[in-house]
């Protein structure tokens, strides 16, 4: 057995339904990032009881692509990091390569041909890194039948050299699903299937975006990227220092928490260690998260 198939076999995918989707939580792994920057403003001595730090200060954060499936549709919302990363850099951000996304997927019964859709909420690259492979020494797409949307802001500014978050992005990562013919833009409100939804709202990067899944008025999943990236920053000030506007950030996160809770949505986190699913809730004036563990 090839060892890919065995850590395939170890991945034991999570899956809740909601509506007629059914939505699979996959993995790329784990990395880690500083825990200051992942809290911002918010004291060492409240984050560290929720996300404990090692040594060196950092905490360990999932990279957690979701399946959403619905007839003839099969769309991969992010994709992770992927594995094209030197020593150096698997050292500074602690790069756990535990499962990858195309091992995962196979473990949910599916192959990277099988994708119809692929979704980038932003283009940071620990968000796109896995959509590209290296195969006989060039990159090509990891998924080829499938279309690639992202932000159209975002994918300018991962073209763009000399900004100041071009630390955040990889042209390199684009350019190949580009050349292929795969990606297409998107702004503002972009359905991407009947019942698949992108918002782009801003703040954490230019275009970042959520995405719901199912009836916005009823039952309804969504996706929060790094808008809300674990469970435990669903306090509208709990914002990163990695986000590029704050007071944008504190705008789109306390109207959609506060949509979220009123509608009893079904959140899917993709950077929270232990938690993939879970629903904010109203606690007084502030919000508690429930876990939903699926099945």
């Amino acid at each position: 057995m090839h060892p890919s198939d065995v850590s395939a076999l170890k991945f034991e995918p999570r899956r809740i339904k909601v509506g007629d989707w059914r939505i699979t939580a996959l993995s790329d792994g784990f990395f880690r990032l500083d825990g200051g920057a992942m809290w911002g403003v918010v004291p060492k001595n409240l984050w560290q009881k929720l996300t404990p730090p090692a040594e060196d200060n950092t905490i360990r954060m999932a990279l957690r692509p979701f399946l959403a499936e619905r007839g003839e549709h099969r769309v991969v919302i992010e994709v992770g990091l992927g594995d094209r990363w030197d020593a150096k850099s698997r050292a500074i951000y602690h790069i756990e390569p535990t499962t990858s996304l195309e091992q995962s997927l196979a473990a949910a019964g599916h192959h990277v041909n099988d994708i119809t859709h692929v979704v980038a909420t932003h283009c940071h690259w620990d968000h796109i890194g896995a959509q590209v492979m290296l195969r006989d020494g060039r990159l090509t797409p990891q998924f080829p039948n499938a279309r690639h949307f992202a932000p159209s802001i975002e994918i300018a500014m991962a073209k763009r050299p000399g900004h100041a978050r071009q630390g955040s992005y990889r042209a390199e990562d684009l350019l190949a699903i580009e050349e292929a013919g795969l990606l297409s833009g998107f702004d503002g409100r972009a359905e991407i299937v009947p019942g698949l939804v992108a918002h782009t709202l801003g703040g954490h990067s230019d275009g970042v975006s959520v995405v719901t899944i199912g009836d916005e008025q009823g039952e309804c999943a969504v996706f929060w990227s790094d808008v809300v990236p674990t469970t435990h920053h669903i306090q509208p000030p709990y914002i990163m220092a990695y986000d590029l506007d704050v007071a944008r950030s504190f705008e789109v996160r306390s109207a959609w928490l506060e949509r979220a809770a009123a509608g009893g949505w079904t959140g899917l986190f993709y950077h929270d260690e232990e938690h993939a699913f879970g629903r904010i809730v109203r606690a007084g004036k502030r919000y508690a998260c429930e876990p939903l563990t699926g099945s």
